[in-house]
């Protein structure tokens, strides 16, 4: 029998315990970021339609992350890209969902790439 890590189920209650006060409308849609160990991803989503308008990673075409040295530059990379494109669909203003992770290191760094690239939070 699998166990379950207790890391795993405190960020899964972080999750919904975020998820029940924030939510996206067409007006504010919702921007959620999601880690892992190597890449860094962002969606922004409006939850009145379910469904995903934009969504970057360090995994896209568009990124170029070769002349970056580390995790957190990437992650304000991937920021301020998600912030040109979503200024182009002509989203400014978001409402951040940091995933249940803590906002501290990559989530922080992609949190101010976006607001430099001219997203409102």
């Amino acid at each position: 029998m699998a166990k379950t890590s207790s890391k795993l189920i405190a960020r899964t209650k972080r999750i919904k315990r975020i998820r029940k006060k924030s939510t996206g409308t067409p007006e504010r849609p919702r921007m959620r970021v999601f880690k892992s160990n190597r890449h860094i991803y962002v969606q922004i989503i409006d939850d009145t339609k379910h469904a995903t308008l934009l969504a970057m990673s360090t995994k896209d075409k568009g990124f170029d992350g070769a002349d970056l040295k580390g995790k957190c530059s990437a992650a304000k990379k991937v920021g301020e890209i998600v912030a040109q494109r979503a200024k182009n669909a002509g989203i400014t203003k978001v409402v951040f969902d940091r995933g249940g992770n803590l906002y501290h290191g990559r989530v922080k760094a992609l949190s101010d790439g976006a607001r430099e690239g001219g997203l409102e939070f």
